[in-house]
């Protein structure tokens, strides 16, 4: 028998349901993915920390977990918010049940709840924070039918610390450097290129895509400094995706200037996306619910292809869209910027191509974990780019 649990939003809405994952009380800001599948995927995202995680699908749970999926050695997601979770794992690359492995890194759920309904409400409303508590976690002499217990929940959860402001990359950065050698068919052979990827909540597949190209990617730490990025002498940078708000990001921003101004091919996933509309002097704006998931569609304005890509972010960069502008920072400094990418489904920037300096980016994941593998092909204009500029 599971106890009662309560999903509390900062509003005031409260939606009853049952303890799921561990026992306990979560706060953070509500968030909802579309994503079908690749659950684990996105809990051991790095950009999810300090977010709980509403899964719009039904039925979560039916695939369990395995020790090949995560994006990380750890859950990041502050808590998670599921309808019908599976009695049992049926797929034969199963090691465990989520559940379990939720528990096991001591993340708080709820189940038995309309997820449909709370997305809604979040479409109309806005992400938000809000709050996971199962019954044996309320006020002493307190139910969850309580309006007292209640009244309580909204206050911890009002006061629990918002996503606008927050600098989160050093949080979930790697303490010390690590080194990815080329793989697959490079593997053992001498790298075709050398690649410092600065990791400001960086998902294992992302080097493992640049070293089966035959990179040998040097990841270093959030904190890490341009002299000491220089000294690696890089053929390219890479900036990861991550949590926060970039507005937060003083350090990585000027870092990202030196890099500009060396000239070095740079290339931005996500966070870094929005850290290079930022460094060229653009702004970045909080999205009112943002993009979660694995079926984002998003034009190519160079190919005019659309892809199908995996999202997760609430922030994005604010510069026009139909036409190529010079960057604001520096009077010139970077020359000209153009929206290589756009959101179809409101027209959200999704990705930035410097004219005049060997730098770009994307908003979306194109490293397929989860999701649709449209975007991998980003990851050869990286190298090509590196290779002309060489």
């Amino acid at each position: 028998m599971r106890e009662q649990a309560l999903l509390v939003l900062e509003d005031g809405t409260v939606f009853p349901g049952l303890a799921w994952g561990k026992r306990g009380r979560t706060t953070g800001e509500i968030v909802f993915s579309t994503a079908m599948t690749g659950y684990q995927e996105t809990f051991t995202d790095p950009s999810y920390h300090q977010q709980i995680v509403v899964m719009t699908a039904p039925h979560i749970g039916n695939t369990g977990v395995n020790d090949e999926d995560g994006e990380s050695d750890r859950v990041w997601t502050a808590g998670v918010v599921v309808r019908d979770p599976a009695r049992r794992a049926s797929s034969w690359r199963a090691t465990g049940e989520l559940e379990d492995y939720l528990i096991e890194h001591d993340v708080v759920g709820i189940c038995e709840v309309d997820t449909r309904a709370i997305t809604r409400h979040l479409r109309d409303r806005g992400v938000m924070k809000a709050g996971i508590f199962s019954a044996s976690a309320l006020p002493a002499g307190a139910d969850t039918g309580s309006q007292q217990a209640r009244d309580i929940l909204i206050g911890l959860v009002n006061d629990s610390p918002a996503m606008a402001g927050a600098e989160l990359a050093s949080v979930v950065s790697t303490p010390a450097p690590y080194v990815v050698e080329p793989r697959g068919k490079f593997e053992g052979q001498d790298p075709v290129v050398k690649i410092v990827a600065v990791d400001l909540g960086i998902k294992n597949r992302t080097p493992w895509q640049l070293a089966e190209r035959g990179a040998q990617v040097t990841v270093v730490p959030q904190a890490t400094t341009l002299q000491e990025l220089l000294t690696l002498e890089p053929d390219g940078v890479f900036f990861s995706n991550g949590p926060g708000d970039p507005a937060a990001a003083t350090h990585e921003i000027e870092m990202l200037r030196g890099v500009l101004d060396a000239k070095i091919p740079f290339f931005g996933i996500c966070f870094g996306n929005q850290l290079l509309g930022r460094a060229l002097g653009f702004g970045t704006y909080k999205l009112e619910y943002g993009h979660r998931g694995a079926n984002q569609p998003v034009l190519d304005r160079e190919t005019g292809k659309v892809e199908i890509t995996a999202h997760n972010h609430g922030f994005a960069v604010d510069l026009p869209v139909d036409e190529a502008t010079e960057a604001p920072y520096g009077e010139g400094r970077y020359g000209r910027v153009a929206v290589s990418h756009v959101g179809l489904n409101d027209g959200v920037v999704e990705g930035l191509r410097c004219l005049d300096i060997p730098a770009f980016s994307v908003q979306f994941h194109p490293e397929a974990a989860a999701g649709p593998h449209d975007g991998e092909h980003i990851f050869d204009r990286f190298i090509t780019m590196i290779k002309e500029v060489g």
